[in-house]
This record gives structure tokens, C-alpha cells and sequence, in this order.
């Protein structure tokens, strides 16, 4: 994977969080509705999988991944946790399968850098990857159901 690491991380690290919001409401329009768990399919790939974690008033933290395995075994990659902030319309990417949460990683920070480097480093694979799903055409169309019972919402 190409990267790209700019000068001015927290600018650009604001952009690339507004940009991963607009790319996950292409991908989930109706995401902001999500009661559990949703699923999406494109031709020749793995199931993608949101699940709904936490729910606040203005916030809310997903999971999301692929099923490489099939519902019955489940191996979940990249599995990452989102916190999508509804008031400033961003998405930014806490962690994921491989990596601890932003949070941990950075309790004993030394440095701001460290800081902006971690959570670009999440927030730019996270926009590379939403432009991956979108390239594949998974979409999550139509309504949320509220869990595993019946059938869950698919393209």
C-alpha cells in the first residue's frame, strides 16, 4: 500500500476524518439507524460485516470487518472500531484486529508526534480501505435489523 505522510499531520488527519465519514455514509447510508448488526455482500468477496457497539446522543462506535470465514467459523479481519462523531460528521478509527485501541497504544505517549502519527496511521489505512469496499461495490442497502434474526440486510 502506498503511504502518505504529510507535514501538517492534525490538518490533514482532519480531513482524512471528515473524508472517511462521507465514504462510510456511501458505504452504510443508513448507518446512523443501525440497531445491531448489518451485513453487506459483493460479488466474488467476503462478507462485510457493522456492528453496532456503543450509542450516545452525538456519537456512535461501530466494528467493522470482513468474514473470511463464513458466519459459522468467523474470522474477522481488519475488524476495526470506528467512533463516528454525528455533530462534526467525522469518522475516525480507534483501532483494529492488529492494533491496540488509540487509547491504549498512547497512555505513555512522550510526544504529540507520536500521537498524530498513530492515529493517522489508523485513519489513513481506515480511508484506503473504505475506498477498497466502495471500489467493490458492497453497499449496506435498505433498512438495519435488529440482529442475527432473519435475514440481514445485504446488496
Amino acid at each position: 500500500m502506498v503511504s502518505f505522510s504529510p507535514v501538517e499531520k492534525s490538518l490533514w488527519l482532519q480531513h482524512v476524518c471528515e473524508g472517511n465519514f462521507v465514504r462510510l455514509m456511501r458505504l452504510a447510508p443508513d448507518v446512523l439507524n443501525l440497531r445491531s448488526v448489518a451485513r453487506a455482500r459483493a460479488k466474488g468477496k467476503p462478507e462485510l460485516y457493522v456492528r453496532l457497539i456503543e450509542r450516545s446522543p452525538f456519537t456512535l462506535v461501530l466494528e467493522l470487518t470482513h468474514d473470511f470465514a463464513g458466519a459459522s467459523a468467523s474470522l474477522g479481519e481488519p475488524a476495526v472500531r470506528l467512533r463516528v462523531c454525528l455533530d462534526s460528521r467525522t469518522v475516525e478509527m480507534l483501532s483494529d484486529w492488529a492494533r491496540t485501541h488509540v487509547h491504549e497504544a498512547l497512555r505513555d505517549a512522550a510526544s504529540i508526534e507520536s500521537v498524530l502519527d498513530y492515529k493517522w496511521n489508523l485513519n489513513y489505512f481506515l480511508s484506503r480501505w473504505l475506498d477498497h469496499c466502495l471500489g467493490c461495490e458492497y453497499r449496506f442497502i435498505g433498512e438495519m435489523e435488529e440482529a442475527f434474526a432473519g435475514d440481514l440486510v445485504s446488496a
